[in-house]
Formats: structure tokens, sequence, C-alpha cells
């Protein structure tokens, strides 16, 4: 159907057959997690690309509950893949440099073992006597297939939503066997919100009247209906209010007319019967209970004591994208992880992407401008994270949505606080930067041999910027806290340039100082004498060099001098145990009346004395 309402991450998906695809039956029985055994699996699946002669560019794609193996078209003679926006010769996952594989997964019905599967002990499907499998059970499959093909480290794995569970799981229990894992809108566990959406589908198929308790394969009829409606209760969870409002207010009391029986009486229902309809052409109940179940018991806090235990068996780079609409798999949950990933020291690149497209979002071009050049990044540079030593990458432009960020882009022209920060901070140290812009400061860190290095930065192109440089940065706003982060972890902290777009100041300078042994601050001088005068005899707020911004466009909230701030850190306790104040149109270092003279200031900071048990 050509009607742009009826557009979604579906439209490209059929009921054909898979011309490309290959099936490779398993060696051995495979034992569940939660007892028994298959006797026998199949797995079906296709590759993209060409293996290299190191096999070490291989990229395995984890797909989501209702996918299959054709994550992308093979040529033009071929249907359109599901992923097809994000994987193919020269695309997000560049087929051209890596060799792509996806399988349809176990329990699935396009292919790999699954309830329509015939059991070899009884010569009949397994139906309703499938056995409960895991997410883990999934990965086993997927790593005795790539055993049988002659892999043993993929330079990446990848995953949304299911896959994403998928993915996570491949970098806890097979961390020597991943170079990085990229996880797009999934979580660690479903919340009951989510969970309470999968057991009413499940009850739509199991009160069908032709459900038959799983055994309708060799009946007439199928719970068809039962998992239409299964699906058109999911397909809701997987959009937003935003996307519905825009795709069916306009005409909410007309509906099109379709070809399934379901009621129509809006918009909004002609295109949940559509769905609902298409999906049952293509897919199965039994393989719809299976997966949503061990979507709904993948608790990985359960599982490992904690999601911090889970976390520390990691050892790869991990990128996190959650998508700000989604409510099925909400960014808090990503957060979440983020937080349990840095608690443990992890290498760890995350962003937050303010799209309309709820969870669908990682399957369509809206926001692929965002997440594509991500992941791109990402794997291009080794997978993120890379060594010290290696060059300086190049500096992208930045965008300055973001308050901080605005701040930033005109200071950041003027190179001489990141030329004097990088000469405070000793080879070697670990470093967090607090507002890391596009990572001009922790590209010269890394240059220089600080191998340990973080940013957290606001601005969306600023990370993709930083990713795309092998640094690791995660989206944060700072007036939130670090509580993600242990006392002392970081050996110096920076925060350069953005105090001055801050909430609470105060807040955010002890926080640093206890998460680092030292900290490093860099603020322009609103007491400089130009920009006194402009206010003084001009009787206008001032516009100079180290102030661009007129007074109605200024992302600063924060107006203070050089000695405001040493006022400030006195009430804290906060030692400033050096002090550089610059003119930073001559470069020249001000230690007489350097509250007038100069219009920047770096200060060094150490956190309050405590007093010995506290």
């Amino acid at each position: 159907m050509s009607d742009p309402a009826f557009a979604s991450s579906d439209a490209a998906r059929g009921a054909g057959e898979l011309p490309f695809a290959r099936v490779l039956t398993l060696p051995g029985p495979l034992p569940l997690r939660l007892g028994g055994e298959l006797p026998e699996v199949r797995v079906c699946y296709e590759t993209f690309g060409q293996l290299n002669a190191a096999r070490d560019n291989a990229v395995y794609v984890c797909h989501a509950l209702s996918g299959d193996s054709h994550v992308a078209r093979h040529g033009e003679d071929d249907t359109p893949g599901w992923w097809d926006i994000a994987v193919g010769p020269g695309k997000a996952v560049d087929t051209d440099r890596y060799f792509v594989i996806c399988a349809n997964v176990l329990g699935g019905c396009r292919g790999t073992t699954g309830p329509s599967s015939i059991d070899p002990r009884t010569g009949r499907p397994y139906g309703g006597d499938f056995p409960r499998i895991t997410i883990a059970d999934m990965v086993e499959v997927q790593k005795r297939l790539l055993d049988e093909l002659g892999i043993g480290r993929l330079r990446a794995v990848i995953g949304g939503s299911m896959g994403g569970m998928m993915a996570l799981t491949w970098a806890i229990e097979h961390p020597e066997r991943v170079g990085s894992a990229i996880l797009l809108a999934t979580t660690h566990c479903l919340s009951s919100q989510a969970l309470s959406f999968d057991i009413v589908g499940r009850n739509a198929i199991f009160k069908d009247p032709h459900y038959n308790g799983g055994q309708y394969y060799d009946q007439e009829l199928r719970p068809d209906d039962g998992l239409a409606i299964a699906r058109m209760i999911g397909h809701v969870t997987y959009l937003s209010d935003r996307t519905m409002s825009r795709k069916f207010d306009p005409d909410r009391e007309h509906p099109r007319e379709v070809a399934y029986a379901y009621e129509k009486e809006f918009s909004v229902g002609s295109y949940l019967a559509y769905q609902g309809g298409r999906f049952v052409e293509r897919f199965d109940a039994n393989s719809y209970v299976t997966l949503s179940l061990a979507m709904d018991h993948f608790n990985l806090g359960r599982d490992h004591g904690s999601l911090e235990a889970a976390m520390e068996r990691i050892a790869s780079p991990v990128l996190i994208a959650s998508f700000r609409t989604d409510w099925l798999f909400p960014p808090a949950h990503s957060r979440r992880m983020v937080d349990a990933l840095m608690a443990q020291g992890k290498s760890v690149s995350a962003i937050e992407v303010d799209s309309d497209c709820g969870h669908d979002a990682f399957l369509l071009e809206n926001d692929l401008h965002v997440y594509g050049p991500l992941m791109a990044g990402f794997l291009d540079q080794g997978c993120g994270c890379v060594a010290a030593g290696l060059p300086e990458g190049a500096e992208a432009a930045r965008n300055g949505q973001a308050a901080e960020t605005n701040v930033r882009s005109i200071f950041y022209q003027n190179r001489l606080d990141l030329d004097r920060i990088g000469g405070l901070i000793p080879a070697g140290a670990s470093v967090l930067d607090l507002g890391c812009g596009a990572g001009q400061l922790l590209s010269r860190l890394r240059a220089r041999g600080c191998a340990t290095l973080l940013g957290l930065e606001l601005n969306p192109q600023s990370i993709v910027d930083c990713v795309g440089q092998g640094l690791c940065v995660v989206q944060r706003d700072l007036d939130h806290g670090l509580r993600a982060f242990a006392d002392g972890q970081f050996d110096v902290v920076v925060l350069s340039q953005t105090l001055q777009a801050m909430r609470r100041p105060d807040t955010v300078l002890m926080e640093m100082l206890r998460v680092g042994k030292t900290g490093i601050v860099s603020f322009p001088n609103f007491a400089h004498a130009e920009a006194v005068r402009q206010l003084m005899q001009n009787g206008t707020s001032p516009v100079t060099e180290g102030l661009p911004f007129p007074w109605w466009s200024s992302p600063s909230i924060r107006f203070f001098s050089i000695k405001d701030f040493e006022a400030l850190c006195a009430q804290l306790g906060i030692r400033v145990l050096a002090r550089i104040a610059i003119d930073s149109a001559t470069g020249e270092q001000m230690d007489e009346d350097y509250n007038t003279k100069a219009d920047m200031a770096i200060c060094v900071l150490s956190g309050p004395r405590r007093r010995p048990g506290a």
C-alpha cells in the first residue's frame, strides 16, 4: 500500500522465499538454559560482503522479534531487506568493508529451528511442545554457526530491540569473541509496562479458538485473529504519540478501506488492521509466543547478581543509542546500562537521539543521519575508544545546538585554554572531560599518552564527531550530576568554558572534585575591562572577543568574575592550587590586576580536605 500513513518498519518485509539464504544443520544436540535440549538445530542465515584473508572483518547483526536473516538486499534483483537503510555498500555497516552475517533466530519461523519445525523424535511439528528458550540459547546457536563458518572473533555485534539483548549477551557471555557491541533501542530488562503488553498479546493468541494448544499446523484454520491482534497491540508500542498524531489526527474519522476484517472505525484502526493482517501472512503464532517469552524473561541483573556485575564481564567497547520517544525501551534503561558500564570503567559511548519515531526509530530513515554516522564512525575507528598514541583525528564542525556546546564552540576557536590545560595534565593520567565538545582536548591528550579518557557532552553532532575519532563520549546533562562515577575514579576532571552555562555551578564543582583527584576549570571573566567599559560607558550588555554573544542569544546563565569564582571556592572549601589568568588577544598571562586585565582564567583545583574517619 503506497499510502504514506501506512508506512512502517514492516513495509519491506514479506513472506516470500529467501533465494540467497543458506541453511546449516549444527552438529550435536543443543542443551537449553532452562532444561532439556533440542536434538537437532538448523540455522537459516545470509551473508553480505566478503570475509577478508585475516578473517577479522566479520560483523554479526542480530534481528528484532519480527525480523529474519534478510537484513539487506543482495543486489538489484533481490527484495528489500529489513535494514537496507543501514546495511549495504557504502552504508553505515559497509558491506564493501565488512563481512555481515545475519541468521534467523532460534525459535523463529523463517528457516531456523522453531515451533513450526519438525521434531525428529515424533516426525511432527513441535507446535506448542517447543521448549522454552532464552536469549542466551539464541546466542549459543549464533556462536555455533560462526564456529562452522570458521569465524573466531567478530569485529562487532550489532542489535536493536530484542537484537540488542542478543548483542549484550554476546558481549557478556563471550567477551573473547566480541571486538565491540552496538546496542540500539534496547534494554537490560523489560519494564513491567512493556511486559504487560506482551502478556495481553500472548493471551490474544491463546484465546483464539483455532490455537488448539499450539498444535494447529495440520488444521485448516490457524490462530490468525489472535496473532493479528497481538501484532496490533505490539505495533502501538513501537510508535510514539507524536508519530501517531501526525499520521492519523488530520483524518481521524476517515479510515482507509483495507482487506482485513478488523474494526476500522477510525483511520488509525484501518492502519492497525492492515499491519496485523500483513503480519499474519509472514509470521507464526507459536514463534511470537516463544520469542516474546524469551524477551520477557531477559534480566541481566537477576542472572548475574546485579547489572554492574553483568557489565563487569564486558571486555569490548560498547556504543549505545536510545531514542527519546521510545516508551517501550525508554532511554532511562539505556542510561542505567551506561551508568553501570562507566562505574566499571568500561569503554562506552552513548547518545539519546531526539526522535519522533518511538521504538521503531532504529529501523527508519528519519534519524539515520544521526545513528548511521555514529555506527559508521564506531566501526571505522576499530570499534571506538582506541588505544593511546594514535594520530589525532580531524576536528569536525559543531552545530551548537546545546547550551554547553554553544558556549564551547566559540571559545574553542581560541586554543589557548586547551593548550594550557593539556600542559597541566601529566601523560598517562586518566581524564574525564565534562562538556568535551568535538573532542579537541581528548584527542590531544590521547596523542600524549593518556589512555583512559572519557567525555560527557550534550550536543549530538559533537558526540558523532568524537566517536568518529575513536573517542569515548556519553551524552549527559552535567547539571544532573556524576552519580555513576566512584569517588576518585579519575586522576583529572576537566570543565572547560562550560561553568557559566551550569544551573548549579557549586554542585558541579563539588561533584567533579569528588570524582577526580584534581579538577581543572576554565571560564570567561565577565569583569574584564573591555566588558566593563561597554556596560558602564555605553550602557549596553558587553559583546567582546571573549564574550561573543548578544544578551538575547547568550547561553551563559552565570555572569561572574575570577574573584567571584575564587570566593565560591573558598566558601565550598575548594583549594585553588594554581590560577592562570590570560588575555586571550595577546596570549599574555596576567598576574597583576588579573580580575580586570584577563578575559579568561584557568584554575587547578583540589577538593576540601577530609577529616580522618569522615
